[in-house]
């Protein structure tokens, strides 16, 4: 039977799919999955998450040099059950172990004993080194639900994007609603592993954390440019955040855990920060580069995440651009330095004692230096 021309599936989600082939990413419809060895994903079953397989083979391939057992030991690492944390928990812990690599110990063959190395899971300098797999109406088993998102991305067989679509006509909220919020309780194991959540019905498209509630998913309305025409398609939303370079940029660099009373929150870079704090960064570089130390005026208008901003910013440098790097917060307040501070506390930019010593009190406070 022919499907309709105005199904959800032919109106949106066909298009999604052709968009992330265009991205350069495999794409493959798993309705009628095969299990075992030799099916579909190589899935054992509906309850895994992870296409070990993927995950295996790429973790051997980016970490060439180091014993087999020590690969495993990060396998199993990554994939050990987690279900007695909250969702919000295993996904900080394993964000972590993405970010820094799984620590692991190996043999000395100079020195003898043991030394500490790192798995790296992620190769966050070359993201085409990274298996890319986009899979569509994946069955999941919970504890008491068979659940079938629309859209799965898998980053080296990890779940890090969980796209979920509507025809045009049903708000985009429904899907968040209906679907995001069902799929979390029915089979969190998904939802450690999650980088980007995307509710969409192809005009009206929005992104979020797996912390957040509907009021905290934002629209991506430019791709490369702060200047571009602003649109809210699922095109634009996408290109933005899925494209390879783009996704590895926001998961290793504009995302972030923030600790408050209330629990754990995590933030992820909205469209204005990403594209803001990019632009910032290469201006830096380019006045280094020609030595007139201009590198020009990053402006937000109040509400608009500054304070993030600025982590987003010194964490970047940090990470990824060799130096002896000061970065000084000059505020015309103290409520705004104290918020500012604490910012960088909350989401571990900075720990208690390190937080306490950088925090000045007087313009004759020391500077702290911090190499990478």
């Amino acid at each position: 039977m022919t499907p309709h021309p105005y199904t959800e599936d032919q109106l949106v989600e066909q298009p999604a799919i052709t968009l992330f082939a265009e991205l350069g990413w495999q794409t493959v419809s798993v309705m009628e999955e095969e299990f075992g060895p030799q099916g579909t994903l190589q899935r054992d079953g509906k309850a895994d998450v992870v296409l070990l397989s993927r995950l295996t083979a790429k973790l051997n391939e980016l970490n060439h040099g180091l014993p087999q057992d020590a690969i495993d030991h990060a396998i199993n690492e990554l994939t050990r059950d987690r279900s007695s944390m909250s969702v919000e928990a295993a996904n900080r812990e394993i964000y972590q172990l993405l970010k820094d690599g799984v620590g692991v110990s190996v043999p000395d063959r100079e020195n003898g004993g043991q030394k500490p190395e790192r798995v790296r899971v992620i190769d966050w300098d070359t993201p085409e080194h990274n298996d890319f797999l986009l899979v569509s109406q994946m069955s999941i088993q919970g504890d008491l639900y068979n659940c079938r998102p629309d859209l799965i991305g898998f980053v080296n067989g990890l779940p890090l994007i969980v796209i979920e679509l509507k025809k045009p006509g049903v708000a985009a909220r429904t899907a968040f609603d209906e679907n995001l919020t069902h799929y979390k309780s029915a089979i969190p194991a998904l939802f450690w592993y999650n980088a980007l959540l995307i509710a969409s019905n192809g005009t009206d498209s929005r992104v979020g954390s797996v912390t957040a509630d509907w009021e905290r998913f934002f629209e991506w309305k430019r791709i490369e440019d702060e200047n571009e025409p602003r649109r809210v398609s699922l095109e634009v939303m996408l290109r933005g955040t899925c494209d390879k370079h783009r996704l590895i940029d926001l998961v290793e660099n504009f995302t972030l855990f923030s600790e408050h009373k209330s629990g754990v929150v995590k933030i992820l870079g909205q469209n204005h920060q990403f594209l803001g704090v990019n632009n910032a960064i290469a201006s830096m570089l380019n006045a280094r580069k020609l030595g007139h130390g201009r590198a020009g005026v990053f402006w937000q208008t109040q509400g608009s995440g500054k304070s993030f901003s600025m982590v987003f910013f010194a964490q970047k440098v940090l990470r990824k651009i060799t130096g002896n790097w000061s970065f000084v917060v000059v505020t015309d307040r103290v409520e705004l330095d104290d918020q500012i501070a604490g910012t960088f506390k909350r989401t571990g930019a900075v720990s208690q004692a390190e937080g306490d010593d950088c925090h000045a009190s007087s313009g004759a406070h020391p500077a702290r230096t911090t190499t990478r």
